[in-house]
């Protein structure tokens, strides 16, 4: 393991059994830090993902916890903890899409994505204060480029994204006479298993977001993860509530 910029640190990563989340995982243990690997259902892709880290002689384990559920996040933590016996790292990646005109909207939708992109949001982040120590931590909120773009059928998910901007400038005014850090990645298209199974990758959506975009391609998962590592480093000791939007000059 090569001398990182994050060695000796644990980091919790939710949602990341892949995507933007297993990127992220990846580029930390690479970094040198031990990982957490949270995952919702899917035990296997998160299995694989801890997998490639220890075969690269990295450090990370996979623990199942749904971010809406406050036992849930309470034993994601007390598992952590028992196995790296610390958390410096928190990146609040866990999160839901769908886009439907508005006559579409129904309550259920409403809930499952405010619930996992918001409440879960804060219950992660609640609950890792009472294990970053003296020294502080820093948090990584992963938001998207369609809390400002605001794309049309995607007034619910949209305005989660939004909720997740005003989270982070929040918290890193609450949280900055404790030494945390809260800054917020705000991808845009990211070419994703998520994307790709909800058939994205081929869309109008893509193409008019390409022909929009000063850098004419979407996103791949290695363009988001070293971002989260200058935030989760001494490189960016002085920076908090910053978002960085990292969507190839799309505005």
């Amino acid at each position: 393991m090569k001398n990182g910029k994050l060695n000796g640190k644990v980091a919790v990563v939710t949602g990341a059994s892949k995507g933007i989340g297993a990127g992220i995982a990846k580029e930390f243990a690479s970094e040198g830090a031990s990982v957490v690997v949270n995952y919702a259902s899917a035990k296997h892709d998160a299995d694989r993902v801890v997998d490639e880290i220890t075969k690269r002689g990295g450090k990370a384990i996979g623990i199942q916890a749904n971010v809406a559920k406050k036992t849930e996040v309470q034993r994601l933590f007390a598992e952590a903890t028992k196995a790296f016996g610390k958390i410096d790292f928190l990146v609040n990646n866990a999160g839901v899409y769908e886009f439907m005109p508005l006559e579409e909207v129904s309550e259920q939708q409403f809930h499952r994505m405010f619930d996992t992109n918001v409440l879960g949001t804060l219950l992660v982040t609640q609950e890792a204060l009472k294990h970053f120590n003296s020294s502080g931590g820093s948090i990584i909120n992963i938001g998207s480029l369609a809390g400002s773009l605001t794309p049309p059928t995607g007034v619910v998910y949209n305005a989660t994204k939004a909720a997740v901007d005003a989270i982070t400038r929040t918290l890193a005014k609450e949280l900055g006479p404790r030494k945390i850090r809260v800054n917020a990645i705000n991808p845009g298209m990211v070419i994703t298993d998520g994307v790709i199974s909800a058939g994205f990758h081929e869309s109008d959506m893509r193409k008019m977001f390409e022909s929009q975009t000063p850098l004419g391609r979407v996103g791949e998962t290695d363009d988001i993860a070293p971002a989260a590592v200058f935030f989760a480093s001494d490189d960016s000791a002085w920076i908090t509530g910053e978002t960085l939007v990292i969507a190839g000059g799309l505005r």
